[in-house]
């Protein structure tokens, strides 16, 4: 850890410039020659990146950053904040501690939190910024987290684990058998320190995938933020053996969208046509796959099985996007001449065999505007056009 850079001067220079073009920066001459300047470029743009997704780091003074990658790569405040609500107790080890954004959340939970980071460097860096956020009830171990598991010979309330994919399963499908740590593999171990896992998975991996290779699942987490799936986290409990539950949450700037049901418990839509009123969920839904639950739990119609939007005669409340529908036309040549032509409209397609950039292209459609219009399949197999405006 270079702590050379923590010199007031420097620290002034890197807050002075965050945000700034490091390319422009990398042109001029270093003002410190104690430093190395590719040092302090990566500091300036790794605080850049931070502003909006660490927030409470960039406004805390002598914060070390690992670079912009492990920024990059690390969650969010907002994501980690979330986190920390849906589990609690008085100890956590987290094997894989990285930045340690979780952690710094995980400790306003809990009494004790252990950070395991097998970079030494970066391990250190984070003990570093602890001191400066004020976090006293953390402790870093710079080594493998099985060894430390081993060493430390506890019982923990939680494990927390956030795998990383090896660079060998670039290409393949995403299963966790193919991540570092396998934990799949090592469950059993953890088991003999833990009755309570928690693991964070990048949003691409497939839930019925991660369920084939784990076993005591008790509850899915989906995270969104500001409708951008963010992470899928599987909370394990040891011997469990009940009824999976799929959570998921969008984190919006003004509130919070949660929905969630039971795995696998059957479920009947009811269909219609279009009606006044279109429903489109959050992306956190649209990756939990819940289409049946949405219609039953709000009392609305699904336009067609394998579309996912629904509809209704009366507004209500929902997590997702609401428009009333202006018009619903056939995706014929003579509806859409007369519709849409050279017409400026933001464009959405579910169940549709034509792509948004193929629709637009055809029909010479601009994007943008208060005009939204879904190409879509209803109930009876007709492919149609819903104009909507969007109720805010």
């Amino acid at each position: 850890m270079n702590t050379s850079i923590l010199n007031k001067n420097i620290q002034d220079f890197i807050t002075q410039n965050s945000g700034a073009s490091t390319t422009k920066l990398a042109l001029q001459k270093n003002p410190f020659s104690e430093v190395d300047w590719i040092v302090i470029l990566n500091q300036i743009e790794a605080k850049g990146k931070a502003k909006e997704k660490l927030p409470t780091w960039f406004l805390t003074e002598n914060i070390i950053y690992p670079g912009k990658i492990s920024v990059e790569q690390t969650s969010s405040e907002k994501t980690a904040a979330y986190k920390a609500t849906l589990i609690s107790g008085k100890t956590l080890i987290d094997l894989t501690g990285g930045f340690g954004v979780d952690d710094y959340y995980f400790s306003k939970k809990f009494n004790a939190v252990a950070h395991c980071e097998i970079n030494k460097e970066l391990s250190a860096i984070v003990k570093h910024n602890f001191e400066q956020l004020q976090i006293t009830n953390c402790s870093f171990y710079a080594d493998d987290s099985t060894n430390v598991l081993n060493e430390l010979n506890q019982k923990w309330d939680w494990i927390y684990i956030d795998p990383s994919r090896r660079n060998d399963a670039k290409g393949k499908v995403f299963m966790l058998k193919d991540c570092l740590p396998n934990v799949p593999e090592s469950l059993d171990f953890y088991f003999e320190k833990t009755d309570s896992v928690l693991i964070k998975t990048a949003p691409l991996l497939d839930i019925s995938a991660g369920l084939s290779e784990l076993k005591f699942v008790k509850n899915i987490h989906i995270i969104a933020l500001e409708n951008e799936v963010k992470e899928l986290l599987f909370e394990i409990q040891n011997h469990y053996s009940g009824e999976i539950t799929i959570k998921t949450a969008n984190l919006l700037k003004d509130k919070t969208e949660t929905f969630e049901f039971i795995l696998g418990e059957l479920e009947y839509p009811s269909f219609h046509l279009p009606q006044k009123f279109l429903y489109e969920p959050n992306s956190a839904i649209m990756k939990s796959g819940g289409f049946d639950e949405v219609s039953t739990s709000f009392q609305i119609n699904k336009l067609h099985k394998h579309s996912h939007l629904y509809t209704s005669d009366e507004l209500i409340s929902f997590p997702g996007r609401r428009f009333e529908i202006e018009k619903v036309i056939s995706y014929s040549k003579s509806d859409m001449k007369a519709e849409l032509l050279n017409q400026q409209a933001n464009i959405t397609t579910r169940n549709f065999p034509d792509t948004v950039e193929t629709i637009r292209k055809k029909w010479k459609i601009k994007n943008g505007g208060n005009l939204y219009c879904f190409f879509t399949t209803d109930k009876n197999d007709n492919k149609i056009v819903l104009i909507c405006r969007k109720i805010t």
